[in-house]
């Protein structure tokens, strides 16, 4: 018997789905035959995105704008949303990381302003979408995140706090919803090929003199495949745990990082 990674008549709702992992996610959950809720600021953009999802299998896809800098509009959009009859079995919780650098040297308006982004909006997000996924005795949250939830990133210091307590929350509730069905999950990304790392190599480059290609060269030498992940490959990591052959699977952080964080 194979698994059943069939998600035909399921549907998801994917954060931060306009480009790079997030719309990697949409991409590979709409193949496998899900109908799939693309979330984020850029209307244009969300329409792009859904024009090219797969559909083949019936899908009904749909956009979502939302801006997750204001977590009352957030949750306002969201219920809005519900009340029309709108339902999920997944939810994909993924929004950018906040600014590089120290700790030390951030704002406190900085932790706020992540704090907000992430755990509060995803903690909406999951209240708002669990009743029915109770309902359906089937559900799948899943958070990226980042591998600095189990070794922090230098030079990361508001992001490596925010993602720990999101990874914390994820648990939290994988403990509390196990029991309805539903699963809790984090995937952590390591060095991904997106806009995102792009913009982190050209900033390292500017501030240390040296070219991007050597920034870039050092960074994949610390990888044991010593190459950068594609986000469909993180996308294939979220899109098993979405299906029913990881029912099983609760409440875990799974790195998507080539072997580069030192722990297990």
């Amino acid at each position: 018997m194979s698994m059943d990674l069939n998600l035909k008549g399921k549907s998801a709702l994917v954060c931060g789905s306009t480009q790079g992992i997030g719309k990697a996610i949409a991409e590979e959950l709409a193949n496998l035959g899900c109908s799939v809720t693309l979330c984020a600021r850029n209307k244009q953009k969300l329409e792009e995105v859904k024009q090219g999802l797969f559909k083949a299998s019936g899908q009904k896809h749909q956009i979502l704008v939302a801006d997750f800098a204001s977590p009352a509009e957030l949750k306002s959009t969201i219920d809005k949303h519900l009340a029309e009859g709108n339902q999920y079995h997944i939810l994909i919780n993924n929004t950018g990381g906040p600014p590089a650098g120290q700790a030390i040297d951030a704002d406190v308006e900085a932790f706020r302003i992540a704090f907000n982004q992430h755990l509060v909006c995803n903690q909406i997000l999951a209240q708002a979408c669990v009743p029915a996924m109770k309902e359906a005795a089937y559900g799948r949250i899943i958070n990226v995140i980042s591998t600095s939830v189990k070794m922090p990133i230098p030079g990361l210091g508001v992001s490596n706090t925010i993602r720990g307590a999101v990874a914390n929350w994820s648990k939290t509730l994988a403990n509390e919803l196990g029991q309805f069905g539903i699963t809790v999950n984090n995937v952590l990304p390591g060095a991904t090929s997106t806009q995102r790392l792009s913009s982190i190599i050209e900033n390292k480059a500017k501030k240390t003199g040296r070219a991007v290609e050597d920034v870039e060269a050092e960074m994949k030498s610390e990888i044991p495949a010593r190459r950068f992940a594609e986000a469909s490959e993180v996308a294939a990591a979220a899109a098993f745990l979405a299906s029913p052959a990881a029912g099983y699977i609760n409440g875990i952080n799974v790195p998507v990082d080539g072997g580069r964080t030192g722990c297990l």
